[in-house]
């Protein structure tokens, strides 16, 4: 299975993907940590994530999957969200909390 093949299956097996720096529990860049609080904040505690740290083929591969060269990457429903200033815009409107429920 090529690197694209494997992401796509973690964001398609998974109502919620963050793809960040570190974990849910010790985020390793203040855009990740922006992420999680951000999940919290709008209801969601249950959602996948991949450390991007550990994951170096990963880490490559989702810039390409999503065309989006920054991280955190957030996925909802298999579909690719944003990074850390798109889901605090969609927190401010109400969309993020609506996307996840």
């Amino acid at each position: 299975m090529d690197i694209q093949q494997k992401i796509d299956e973690i964001v398609k097996s998974h109502k919620v993907v963050l793809m960040m720096k570190g974990t849910k529990q010790f985020p390793q860049c203040g855009f990740s940590g922006r992420a999680v609080e951000l999940l919290k904040a709008a209801g969601c505690e249950d959602y996948f994530v991949v450390n991007i740290l550990q994951e170096p083929e990963i880490r490559q591969g989702a810039k390409e999957y999503a065309d989006w060269p920054t991280f955190p990457q957030l996925y909802i429903n298999g579909e690719f969200i944003g990074g850390a200033d798109i889901m605090w815009e969609m927190y401010q409107a109400g969309e993020l909390q609506q996307a996840l429920a």
